[in-house]
C-alpha cells in the first residue's frame, strides 16, 4: 500500500470510527476502491499525484458515478491531505452520513 493508505488505514480499521467496519482494496462491480464501509455503503478513495493527470480525471469521474449510481457515496482526499491534515479527514469520515 502507498504510504497515504497505510497511514489512514491505521486508523479507521478495526471499527475505529464509530464502530464501522471497513474493508481495504474492496471489489465494487469492475472497480476496485481504496476502502469501503458497507454499514455507511461508503467507499474511500486516496489520489496521489497521478490522479492530477487529465486523462485519469476523466477515468475517475466516469469510475465515480459509476459506483455512486449503485448507491455507494465516495469520498476522495489527496495523498498531501492525509499526510498534512489527517484529523480534518478523519473528522469528515466521522461526521459522514449517507444520504440514501
Amino acid at each position: 500500500m502507498p504510504e497515504a493508505e497505510v497511514i489512514l488505514w491505521s486508523q479507521i480499521k478495526g471499527k475505529n470510527i464509530k464502530g464501522y467496519k471497513f474493508r481495504r482494496q474492496y471489489s465494487i462491480d469492475k472497480y476496485i476502491v481504496d476502502f469501503y464501509s458497507p454499514e455507511l455503503n461508503l467507499a474511500i478513495e486516496l489520489d496521489g499525484d497521478y490522479h492530477l493527470a487529465d486523462d485519469t480525471k476523466k477515468y475517475d469521474e466516469g469510475r465515480q458515478k459509476a459506483i455512486e449510481s449503485l448507491g455507494i457515496c465516495v469520498l476522495r482526499f489527496s495523498n498531501n491531505d492525509i499526510k498534512n491534515n489527517l484529523s480534518r479527514v478523519l473528522r469528515v469520515i466521522s461526521n459522514f452520513k449517507n444520504q440514501k
